[in-house]
């Protein structure tokens, strides 16, 4: 009987232990998304901002059908891009939790704690002054070079060094090609290239289709070889 009740706990921790929800935080920027290719579909007076919006929204959803897929989950969405009120709030997947306005401490990478088991960059783009980078730049675009560690980074390197400050690995990066060859010298990563840039202001596109498609395959796989990812150190 004894040995019956041992067989019975040790079970039921097994399928817990399997079943107990992740824990990831979804940092989305906008120039890097797929089927953005002007700059005016980054700003809120530009023209086709509107789609713009809806490309930004599906995108994150994309993903976040993906982590609910392989299993349960917590998700939070941070909007990182200039005001940060940019997802359509209504059109989100219900299941997660976002955090919108730019008037928080730790901008884009707002209530990232040690508590999360990896976190996501979702239509990133490439550092302040890089050849080829799709609407490249740095904050707020007055930054000229940022450097942590002896290592210049852009937006992504800052956000992956303090997301390892506290324990949590990158798990996916996306945006445009420039983008994701720039962080990978950063942090080993998973990355989807969503455009590639022709100069500075404008991209050769994948369609969205293509970019959700590719996004949800590296999402899966992100989160299947969870126990393998590391933190940046």
């Amino acid at each position: 009987m004894k040995n019956i009740l041992l067989l019975l706990v040790i079970t039921c921790s097994t399928s817990f232990a399997q079943t107990k929800p992740v824990k990831i935080f979804i940092s989305v920027d906008m120039e890097g998304i797929g089927g953005i290719g002007t700059s005016k579909m980054t700003s809120n007076n530009g023209k086709d901002y509107d789609t713009g919006r809806k490309l930004m929204t599906a995108e994150v959803n994309a993903v976040v059908k993906a982590i609910f897929q392989v299993g349960p989950a917590t998700v939070l969405v941070n909007d990182s891009h200039g005001d940060m009120q940019n997802l359509l709030h209504t059109e989100l997947d219900p299941r997660v939790e976002y955090i919108q306005s730019n008037i928080k401490p730790l901008g884009m990478v707002q209530n990232l704690d040690e508590s999360f088991d990896g976190i996501i960059f979702i239509g990133y783009h490439a550092m302040a002054g890089t050849e080829n980078g799709f609407l490249a730049h740095t904050g707020a675009g007055n930054v000229k070079g940022l450097w942590l560690n002896g290592t210049e980074v852009g937006e992504g390197g800052l956000n992956a060094y303090y997301a390892g400050a506290k324990g949590v690995p990158v798990i996916l990066a996306s945006g445009d090609k420039t983008f994701t060859e720039e962080i990978v010298k950063v942090v080993p990563t998973r990355t989807v290239a969503t455009k590639e840039a022709i100069g500075s202001s404008a991209a050769k596109l994948l369609h969205p289709d293509v970019v959700h498609k590719l996004l949800q395959e590296q999402t899966t796989a992100a989160l299947k070889d969870l126990k393998n990812a590391k933190a940046l150190s």
